[in-house]
């Protein structure tokens, strides 16, 4: 099958879904809707006509765009149309998480797999409420329990949604905390005595600095050579 034939049934499963679908997945999933050819589809041929696909709505003509997204490829708006599809759902839509929640997943995203008594000790105070809220949007699910702290308590992961709600494939590629510290770095002001207008005072320190130093270089002489 060509490239060209392929590309219809991979732009309509990937609509039609409602997760995100992978290559592996979109190869299979052809195959067998066409297990009557002789000759199958391969993973390259996939990966090439998605390739073809993000490139053909790439373009300005299309408000929708094809992208890797919660782990596979999904068709997603365009940033330009947000404000436009939120009228669908009014101030739900908008809604953002509280400063607080952000905080919770920032740490369990970064930090992943981890307890809530470890959130809590890294932002200092409790975090049952932010981390109920998140469950609740199913940005982080409970992956498990920690065997080796006392009580086992549970742990926390990002999910699937995460990844969709922040637009990315995999949690690496969140931006690493160096990145990220490195633009919130603040040069210090380098104060110099001209930008006064009253040098006095660093005059005096300067005739006490050269008199300290006077002092240091002249040797203790015996009182009788004195």
């Amino acid at each position: 099958m060509e490239i060209s034939q392929i590309i219809p049934h991979i732009e309509a499963l990937i609509f039609a879904s409602d997760k995100a679908l992978n290559a592996n997945d979109i190869t299979e999933l052809i195959n067998n809707a066409f297990g009557f050819l002789e000759e199958r589809i391969t993973l390259d041929q996939v990966e090439s006509a998605l390739n073809g696909i993000q490139e053909k709505y790439a373009t300005e003509f299309y408000p929708f765009e094809l992208k890797q997204s919660g782990g596979g490829w999904q068709f997603l708006t365009k940033p330009s149309f947000h404000s436009t599809i939120a009228q669908l759902n009014g101030d739900k839509f908008l809604k953002r998480l509280s400063n607080a929640a952000l905080e919770s997943l920032a740490i369990i995203a970064y930090k992943q797999p981890i307890t809530k008594g470890e959130v809590e000790a890294i932002r200092g105070v409790n975090s049952d409420y932010s981390i109920q809220k998140l469950l609740e949007k199913e940005l982080i699910i409970i992956s498990g329990r920690n065997e080796h702290l006392p009580g086992k308590p549970l742990v926390y992961a990002t999910s699937k949604n995460f990844m969709d709600y922040f637009g990315i494939n995999t949690t690496d590629d969140l931006p690493k905390i160096k990145e990220v510290l490195a633009d919130q770095i603040v040069e210090a002001t380098v104060i110099k005595p001209e930008d006064f207008t009253d040098n006095s005072v660093f005059e005096q320190i300067a005739d006490a600095n050269e008199e300290t130093r006077e002092e240091e270089e002249t040797p203790n002489l015996p009182e009788d050579e004195a």
